[in-house]
């Protein structure tokens, strides 16, 4: 009977390595099954057409259910012309934060050649938003077009991808963030006190932003 224990228990230590790694569909391409609107129960205005996920404006920011620590997530993005949008994680649903980007990092989307407004480098495309510059603004699609984003997050250390290039490179909760954030908006929010967990939410900054191919790997 202990030989048949242990066996068990081998077995789902086993199966748990195994779900550790795999790629998982964080929207499946026909519902909204898996996320929520910030602050709220169920999913408002953002829809599905033709797979593709998106929100004309709004609908206030869409937030996974589930918190995540370690991964490496992917996705396909579109911004609209003049568009605003962004991809937050490590998040935290809590009653003191108004917004999702108010508690944690935001892998920036914006219409970098012509939004309304000036922009600072760290608040273009793939930005660690109001933080650092991406490396290379040449390699980002028109809006319009469709881009392909990575957020790579293992153990504090933290990467942007845009398009097959690595853009943005830092360690959550170092020094150097600690100093950064100092100088950013952020230094009196929850975003300032850094946290293993969190959601990844999509944003909607009040613009048409679509969405496609999101997964994940949750990684050890």
């Amino acid at each position: 009977m202990k030989k048949l224990l242990i066996s068990a228990l081998a077995i789902c230590a086993i199966n748990a390595s195994a779900q550790t790694g795999k790629w998982v569909k964080l929207f499946d391409g026909k519902t909204t099954n898996g996320w929520h609107t910030w602050q709220a129960k169920e999913v408002k205005g953002w829809h599905v057409m033709n797979g593709v996920l998106m929100t004309h404006g709004g609908s206030g920011d869409l937030v996974t259910d589930k918190e995540y620590e370690n991964y490496e997530l992917e996705f396909d993005f579109k911004a609209a012309p003049k568009g605003n949008s962004g991809v937050i994680y490590k998040v935290i649903e809590s009653p003191e934060a108004k917004a999702s980007y108010m508690s944690g990092p935001e892998y920036q989307i914006i219409d970098d050649k012509n939004y309304p407004a000036q922009l600072k480098d760290s608040q273009k495309t793939a930005s660690n938003y109001d933080l650092q510059p991406p490396k290379d603004f040449s390699i980002v699609k028109p809006a319009g077009q469709w881009n392909k984003g990575k957020i790579i997050i293992k153990d504090g250390h933290i990467e942007h991808w845009l398009n097959g290039e690595k853009v943005v490179e830092y360690e959550y909760g170092s020094t150097d963030w600690h100093s950064m954030v100092a100088k950013s908006k952020f230094p009196t929010w929850d975003y300032a006190k850094p946290h293993a967990k969190g959601k990844i939410a999509l944003q909607d900054h009040g613009d048409m932003v679509s969405f496609r191919n999101i997964r994940i790997r949750e990684l050890e």
